[in-house]
């Protein structure tokens, strides 16, 4: 369906005027981490392959260090990139079989024993689909082009079809959870014990997640829970979490680069890493607020230091919120002006 070009037009004048907005709100970017921290994956970079225009999802690699796992939106095929932090350079596209046409792939998380997991999830259409799709696949011990059989899971939701951008692995139990996407507060899904491959597999509301999530991730250390939006983000305490409870610790300093969607840990539990669309983006890395979380789950909440270059605020974190003060009113046009022109084009 052909769409009025009015909004279009609209749209493009903000985005236009999207740099002097986010100067004037914000001052300058955090600049990239410095050469200490280069192959360790703790280093922010860009990504560099022609091919990953629509970064959707990030996952740091055990199994190789300084490697992260990513793939497109949609519209790529069954592809996953092994990215070098180090240089932002693809080092190996594995190529997934075994699954029928992925539709709208939005996350990638990695559980106990390298097992990777890809959340084919997306429902632009807001709730069209009856079920949705996991693919569970091997990690590669070598880094090249490959083509690797996957597992694929149909996915339901206890309380209707939804849409939502992500899903995370527990990395001691292997449990898999998924975070809806809503504007009015969306929930933490718990899926089965152990997926079925031969069955459906039922997700069901646990907890309440208090703003519009296009991604999550766990600590290495299972103890904590991050979850962002476009222009926000809280970290979690994961204790009791099977009985519907996650206490939140604070808040998170999400750089404000481009259409925000992914996040991760790194390795080692030390950095958060943001990741967003488009052709050679960014993902930027910042501190994990409260110490990390690769051994001991680090300290009490925190907040992120002054210089993180976060727009989240003490309270709202969701995507009217997020604590925005006037000063970056600016900003939460230039996200809704981007996010208009997502929906516009992919229903038209």
């Amino acid at each position: 369906m052909r769409r009025p070009l009015a909004p279009l037009a609209a749209a493009a004048a903000v985005l236009f005027a999207a740099p002097a907005l986010l100067v004037g709100a914000l001052g300058a970017p955090a600049a990239a981490a410095g050469g200490d921290d280069a192959g360790t994956g703790n280093d922010s970079f860009t990504i560099q392959d022609p091919r990953i225009t629509e970064s959707s999802g990030l996952a740091a690699s055990r199994l190789h260090p300084g490697v992260y796992w990513t793939h497109n939106d949609s519209d790529d095929g069954p592809y996953l990139y092994a990215v070098d932090s180090a240089t932002g350079e693809t080092v190996a596209r594995v190529t997934l079989t075994g699954i029928g046409t992925p539709r709208d792939v939005e996350a990638i998380s990695i559980g106990p024993g390298d097992r990777i997991f890809v959340g084919d999830i997306g429902d632009n259409l807001d709730g069209t689909w009856p079920h949705v799709w996991i693919y569970e696949l091997p990690e590669p011990r070598e880094l090249r082009d490959q083509t690797v059989r996957a597992t694929q899971y149909v996915v339901t939701y206890s309380d209707g079809a939804r849409d939502a951008e992500s899903l995370v692995v527990h990395p001691k139990t292997g449990r898999v959870y998924i975070v809806d996407k809503k504007e009015e507060g969306g929930h933490l899904y718990e899926g089965p014990e152990k997926l079925s491959a031969s069955g459906g597999n039922v997700f069901r509301p646990i907890a309440p997640v208090d703003l519009w999530a296009t991604d999550a991730a766990f600590s290495p250390d299972g103890r904590r829970l991050a979850v962002r939006s476009y222009f926000g983000g809280i970290q979690y305490k994961w204790d009791d979490a099977t009985d519907g409870k996650i206490e939140r610790e604070g808040r998170l300093g999400v750089p404000l680069a481009g259409q925000g969607e992914s996040v991760s840990y790194s390795a080692d539990g030390s950095r958060l890493m943001y990741g967003s669309e488009g052709e050679q983006s960014p993902v930027e890395a910042r501190e994990v607020p409260g110490g990390g979380g690769a051994g001991d789950g680090g300290g009490k909440g925190g907040e992120p230091s002054g210089d993180d270059g976060s727009a989240a605020g003490e309270d709202g974190d969701g995507i009217g919120g997020d604590g925005l003060g006037a000063g970056v009113i600016g900003v939460v046009v230039v996200g809704a002006a981007l996010l208009g022109l997502r929906r516009l084009f992919r229903r038209g």
